[in-house]
Parts: structure tokens; C-alpha cells; sequence
């Protein structure tokens, strides 16, 4: 079940996803670099070809990280964003869940909704995970209502968590159970 030269991990009505290559770099990038998705990270610095480099040689390659690409079902595939478990601990088989979409024209079209599906679905049966977290930002009303729908609950309030700006905003903890 392959598209071109990308086999897709896990496929639904709307997107597919497929792991993360270094071939990426550029669009993750560019993602990274937008200010809709930057505004939702902590580290709001510009994001450039060598942290992701980094990111992947330190995190990905050892199995700390797994990361895919978020593909349109439509439109041949195109690559529209990203779905990580990141710090993924094996004896409590938790992590922290992340999702952006970087591609303007891919936003409000449920991607984000079919993709945590999708995500928690393969980090259940393939990775084995129990637990997954995300820490949202208070202010981010879509994202955190994504969440709360793929079945996600507030656990904690994190008042002024520090960015990498200095600026400090309320962020929430949200967990799921698989």
C-alpha cells in the first residue's frame, strides 16, 4: 500500500501517513518556519535545516522519536504536515503526542481530527504505547477541541510555561489511555 516511493504506515478517509525521511528536511522546515505553526510551539526561534537535522539523528534514528508525514488521500499525496510520539518511554510505554499542519490550504478540513485516529491507532498496535500526552497551549481553542475529540482529557493546568522567546503563556496537560 505504497504511493511513488513512500509506503504509508496506517491509511484513512482523508490522509495517510508515512514516516518521516530525511528527504523531509526542506517541507518540515518550511512548516516549522510558519507563523501559525510556530505560534503553537514552545520553541518559537526560526527553524532551520540543522536543528531538524539534529532532531533526526539524535531523536528519530534511535527510536526516541517516531515521526510521519501527514499525506492528502486527494491530491496525490501531498505532504501537508506532521504527527510525532516524541520521548517515547518503553517500560511506562508513554509519550508525548504533536501534530501540525503545515499547509495553509490543509487547515479546517478534519486532517488533524483523521490523523490523531490514525496516529493513536499505530502507536497502540505498532509501538505499543498505553499512554500518550500533549501539552496545548491555553489560547488554542481548535487544536485543544481536536484533542478533547480524539478522545484526550485535561489532566493539569500549567500556568506561565516559559518559551523560548521569554514570553510566558498557560499551557494545559491532555492524556489519552490506548
Amino acid at each position: 500500500m505504497g504511493k511513488g516511493t513512500h509506503d504509508f504506515v496506517i491509511c484513512g478517509e482523508k490522509v495517510s501517513l508515512r514516516k518521516i525521511t530525511p528527504e523531509d528536511t526542506e517541507l518540515i522546515v518550511k512548516w516549522r518556519n510558519n507563523e501559525r505553526v510556530r505560534k503553537n510551539f514552545v520553541y518559537k526561534e526560526a527553524f532551520t535545516k540543522e536543528l531538524h537535522e539534529n532532531w533526526y539523528k539524535t531523536r528519530i534514528i534511535p527510536g526516541f522519536v517516531e515521526q510521519f508525514i501527514i499525506c492528502e488521500n486527494s491530491n496525490d499525496h501531498k505532504p501537508v504536515g506532521s504527527v510525532y510520539f516524541r520521548d517515547i518511554d518503553k517500560d511506562e510505554k508513554s509519550a508525548e503526542y504533536g501534530i501540525f499542519i503545515g499547509e495553509d490550504d490543509a487547515i479546517s478540513k478534519g486532517y488533524g481530527n483523521e490523523t490523531a485516529i490514525l496516529a493513536l491507532t499505530y502507536a497502540k498496535e505498532k509501538i505499543g504505547l498505553k499512554r500518550v500526552f500533549l501539552k496545548a497551549f491555553a489560547y488554542n481553542e481548535v487544536a485543544i477541541k481536536s484533542y478533547a475529540k480524539a478522545g484526550f482529557v485535561k489532566t493539569k493546568d500549567l500556568a506561565q510555561v516559559e518559551c523560548s522567546d521569554g514570553q510566558k503563556s498557560d499551557m494545559i496537560l491532555m492524556e489519552k489511555l490506548l
